[in-house]
Parts: structure tokens; C-alpha cells; sequence
């Protein structure tokens, strides 16, 4: 039987396995499995703070079969917390935030500019790619995955152009521009929302082309796009587990998640 905790608000029910290594959650694969390739869990804005971006960690390990890590993308100091910007988010698609939402959000834009310029690409990329290299060399693996939730989909997408990951899962993005879903050159699996307020759709579908006009061209790499039909930004990492259509849809992601890591980090 379910507590009441557990079928309602944005927490995912249970708690984190793994342990902390020199800053940098870590769930290990399960006895037996790999030891030659990694996911690394790139964060939405609430970083590690957030119980459910370790959750997901440890269900990635068992599913990919696999180890995982997520970095600490803000050095200890998410921009923004949970209780400060989940009530004003919506849901479902169609849904609007009220007045008072946009103004609040607003303030808190304004009131957080200091800490959002404080983990800006410039500052989270390098941070990134140093925990990423250094984990690589030190462990030896021969293939390393990404899958990026929100804030940590736009830094997979920029480190997409490199070859710090061999494969990448991109779920509901933050910013990202079309020149940086252009320079891409890995396979690119992309979990998307019905209505996303950071990856509007005509983005989405410009992606979609942009991955489609390189077949049969040497820069073509494999890809798909799911779209989550009910969903609003945000799902794949905090659902809205009251409501039974989102929270399925979370665990689906998951598991197209876990199926193209496994497929494409063979």
C-alpha cells in the first residue's frame, strides 16, 4: 500500500542507493555488469539537491546495467530551488501560469540573475567536461553516455559537439539555439514534451529535420524523437505523480532512456 507521500506532489518515492565520490554522485553498476562504459546524469537546475536526480541515477545503473555519476553542475549552488519554482510551473498542456505566477517568477528571475550568471555555459561546460575526463581516465572506460534533464539536456546538447560523450539522451531542454543542435555529432535520442516552455515545438520539429536532412551524408548519426502526449516541461525528472497520465509517461521516459543508452553504448 502506497502513503499518501507517495502518490502525490514531485518527489519520487524511495531513496538514493549510490554514494557521494569526491563530489559527484555515484551509482554502480549491479554485480556482474560492465565495467567498461558509464552514463553521466546531467542535472535539471535543482542539481543534486533534488532527491529524484539520484533516484533516476540508480534506476539508470540497474536498467543500462551500467555505472552511473551525476556531477555536481553548480559546485554546490543550484540558482534556483525546488520549493521556489515548482508551485509556479504548470502541469498539463494548455495550462497557463496565472498573473501571479509571472510575476513571481519574474522576481525570482531577477532576484537569482547573480546565481544564474554564476553557472552560464561558460562556467558549467569546462566544470563538466574536467569531472567527465578525469572519471573516464581514472576508470578506464572505453564508452560514456549523457542523458541531460532540462538545464542538464541544453548541457548535453552543447557538449554534443565533442567527443567527451559517445551517446546522449536529451530530455525536455532548457536554452538551446539551432546552431548548437546543428554541431551535434553524436547519436541523440530526444525525449520531448507536448508543451514545453523552453523547447517550443517549431524548435522540436526544426531538430527533428535537422537530424533527417544528413541521411545518407557522412555527418548522419542515429537518432529518435518520442513526444510524451499530456506532458508538460519537466516530466522526465519531476512528475506530477497525482496525475496518472504524467507519471506514466515519466517512467516511459525512463525507460526509452535506459533502451537507447543500452543500445547505442554497446
Amino acid at each position: 500500500m502506497s502513503c499518501p507521500q507517495c502518490t502525490q506532489g514531485y518527489i519520487l518515492p524511495g531513496e538514493p542507493v549510490g554514494s557521494m565520490v569526491d563530489g559527484v554522485y555515484f551509482s554502480p553498476a549491479p554485480e556482474g555488469a560492465s565495467s567498461t562504459k558509464a552514463v553521466f546524469l546531467l542535472t535539471d537546475v535543482f542539481g543534486l539537491a533534488l532527491k529524484n536526480n539520484k533516484i533516476l541515477a540508480d534506476e539508470l545503473a540497474k536498467r543500462v546495467g551500467c555505472d552511473v555519476w551525476v556531477p555536481d553542475l553548480f559546485a554546490g549552488n543550484p540558482p534556483v530551488t525546488v520549493d521556489e519554482l515548482e508551485p509556479l510551473l504548470v502541469d498539463r498542456p494548455g495550462e497557463k501560469m496565472t498573473w501571479g505566477s509571472k510575476f513571481r517568477f519574474l522576481f525570482l528571475l531577477i532576484t537569482h540573475l547573480h546565481k544564474f550568471i554564476g553557472v552560464r555555459a561558460g562556467v558549467v561546460d569546462p566544470r563538466t567536461t574536467e569531472v567527465v575526463n578525469k572519471i573516464k581516465k581514472d576508470k578506464g572506460y572505453q564508452k560514456v553516455g549523457a542523458a541531460g534533464y532540462c538545464f542538464g539536456g541544453s548541457v548535453a546538447v552543447r557538449l554534443g559537439s565533442t567527443d567527451l560523450f559517445d551517446s546522449l539522451v536529451v530530455l525536455h531542454p532548457g536554452s538551446i539555439t539551432v546552431d548548437q543542435i546543428k554541431a551535434v555529432k553524436k547519436p541523440t535520442a530526444w525525449v520531448c514534451a507536448e508543451d514545453d516552455m523552453s523547447f517550443k515545438k517549431p524548435l522540436r520539429d526544426e531538430a527533428e529535420a535537422i537530424f533527417a536532412a544528413r541521411k545518407d551524408k557522412p555527418d548522419f548519426v542515429e537518432y529518435e524523437f518520442v513526444d510524451y502526449k499530456g506532458t508538460c516541461h519537466g516530466f522526465a525528472a519531476r512528475p506530477n505523480l497525482g496525475i496518472s497520465e504524467i507519471y506514466e509517461a515519466h517512467k516511459a521516459a525512463l525507460e526509452q532512456t535506459a533502451a537507447w543508452l543500452s543500445k547505442t553504448l554497446e
